[in-house]
């Protein structure tokens, strides 16, 4: 994994789960990375573990729904660093529910974290890759974005979204810059516990039941980064063994 030592990797959702463990592995392999959410005690504390490791880290608060807080973050990493190698769009959010439970608002904070928040980690992103002529998006989908289940018609909705993007992003830019969407399985993670609704959440508990660990996601992005510059992952699914969906 030498090829990751030295990159500067930007991490939106890092407080916990997928974007924590990311950012605790590439850590350990040399990256620079720059984690964003909105939980400020958590980034701290998990700066500071990785710091303890020696790892290099910066942490900055981070809504993805803002615009303008993606540009900062971006550009701590480029003033930082000089450049930015890679950037992780990976905050999400999954609050289930029937759609004839009709939560309106619930179904508006989906989209606006999952789709709009990936299009503002492009938006902040692309015109520094296009300018340096390098860099790499990964977008973290679900195996929702390929097959809709009951109670997710809107969070499936919103990671086909982020496949169609990351396809789209990908035939535009080729050549220079790479893009991987990463879609996991049931993965141990927060996102269950956004969940409202009583029958989607004693769903989600079933559903859960076989789980793999946040690291073994970490491990999929730590090997699409540290693929030569002419080799783009383009797709990666990670599932449970188990898992018969």
């Amino acid at each position: 994994m030498s090829n990751v030592k030295g990159k500067v990797v930007v991490i939106t959702g890092a407080s916990s789960g997928i974007g924590e463990s990311t950012a605790r592995l590439l850590a350990q392999h040399g990256a620079h990375v720059v984690i964003g959410a909105r939980r400020m005690e958590r980034l701290e504390a998990l700066a500071s573990s990785i710091r303890l490791e020696g790892g290099s880290v910066e942490y900055h608060s981070l809504d993805v729904t803002r615009l303008e807080e993606m540009q900062t973050i971006v550009d701590l990493a480029q003033t930082r660093y000089g450049h930015i190698d890679v950037i992780l769009n990976n905050a999400g959010v999954m609050p289930l529910s029937p759609l004839e439970s009709l939560k309106v608002d619930e179904w508006n904070r989906m989209i606006d974290v999952n789709i709009r928040g990936v299009l503002h980690g492009i938006a902040a992103g692309l015109p520094v890759m296009k300018k340096q002529g390098f860099g790499q998006f990964i977008n973290i989908a679900s195996i929702g974005a390929y097959a809709v289940s009951p109670t997710a018609a809107v969070y499936c909705a919103t990671k086909y979204a982020v496949r169609a993007i990351s396809e789209g992003l990908r035939q535009e830019v080729g050549g220079d810059i790479r893009v991987t969407l990463v879609s996991p399985g049931v993965t141990e993670s927060e996102l269950a516990d956004t969940i409202s609704d009583e029958e989607a959440r004693d769903l989600m508990k079933e559903y859960r039941r076989i789980s793999i660990p946040a690291s073994a996601i970490a491990q999929s992005i730590l090997y699409a980064i540290s693929q030569p510059a002419e080799v783009d992952v383009n797709e990666i699914v990670v599932r449970p063994t188990a898992s018969m969906a």
